[in-house]
């Protein structure tokens, strides 16, 4: 989804482009792909944002772009949330390491071709597709081989 694709998927559903919406998208725009961000650390590279943007007011957008559909609302298993741009087709999918927080992405056409199927029985229009497969990444196994060693 490109800048204008966002705001005006925000026109459309009937909101506002405020600035303090604009600025937020952009941040996820210019983000490198496989970014992920927690309201805290979007507030942090926001600090200096004109007009000034507060925590409560980056919860709310956060909220509210996660919603609409235009961020991604992942939940890494940390006890808070992380947001990614919405690229449609080009979504991907997440291994998230339970010892170290790490989120590996991946994409399969079967994984989402099973979840479409599923969605489709059951007369559901699938908005966002996310698989979240919880484990221990190689690097922890080995480092837990190693201190079993010790």
């Amino acid at each position: 989804m490109d800048r204008l694709e966002t705001t005006a998927g925000l026109r459309s559903k009937g909101y506002r482009v405020t600035p303090q919406r604009e600025r937020i998208l952009e941040v996820f725009h210019d983000l490198a792909p496989g970014t992920h961000l927690s309201a805290e650390e979007l507030h942090q590279r926001l600090r200096n944002a004109q007009p000034p943007i507060s925590l409560a007011t980056t919860y709310r957008t956060l909220h509210l772009l996660a919603t609409l559909g235009l961020l991604r609302e992942l939940d890494f298993a940390e006890g808070h949330k992380h947001y990614e741009l919405h690229r449609g087709a080009t979504d991907h999918q997440h291994l998230v390491c339970v010892a170290c927080y790490t989120p590996i992405e991946f994409t399969g056409a079967d994984v989402e071709d099973a979840a479409r199927a599923v969605a489709e029985r059951y007369g559901f229009k699938v908005l966002d597709i996310q698989l979240k497969i919880h484990g221990i990444c190689a690097a922890c196994q080995r480092r837990a081989a190693q201190d079993a060693e010790e």
